[in-house]
């Protein structure tokens, strides 16, 4: 992320900052409502104005569903919200965790303009860790903010899988 605004909204890079931290915080408070046995990730769309249009935790085990993932859940609300299957353009989306392949290209799908995660995903991660597939993509791309609130995204996952350990 360069210069002193986010997305070409122009805010200042502190207001910006500010607002991606307290979205953040939004999608750990979601995260904190994962289904017993699933990975914690929470996401939240939010529209160009700030509002949230939707949000959805992991649920791949309690739905034995691999595709209920937290930004599927999250950028399908949107679209319902919105009423417009694929059109998310001024839209971001808050993941707690770097979004996989199959979620990074739903969002370019959606046409997300913005995405913003917190924890790297160094196995899977398709926003800078492992692909970029946002900034990568030959036809849409959409802008990506990786890192905030990290060390409590991370908290949250390792949190989980020591109770795995033990």
């Amino acid at each position: 992320m360069g210069g002193g605004s986010l997305i070409g909204r122009g805010l200042p890079r502190e207001r910006a900052a500010v607002e991606a931290e307290a979205w953040m915080r939004r999608a750990l408070d979601v995260a904190a409502q994962t289904p017993a046995g699933d990975i914690p990730v929470g996401a939240v769309v939010f529209g160009p104005d700030g509002r949230e249009l939707g949000c959805g935790t992991n649920r791949r085990e309690a739905d034995a569903d691999p595709a209920g993932h937290a930004e599927v859940a999250a950028i399908r609300a949107a679209a319902r919200e919105l009423g417009d299957a694929w059109r998310l353009e001024e839209c971001t989306l808050v993941v707690t965790l770097e979004p996989c392949a199959m979620c990074a290209g739903l969002a370019l799908g959606a046409r997300v303009g913005r995405i913003i995660y917190g924890a790297c995903e160094p196995k899977t991660g398709a926003c800078g860790s492992v692909w970029d597939l946002p900034r990568e993509a030959p036809l849409h791309k959409a802008e990506v903010l990786g890192g905030v609130l990290r060390e409590d995204c991370v908290a949250l996952l390792k949190d989980f899988f020591s109770t795995l350990r033990t």
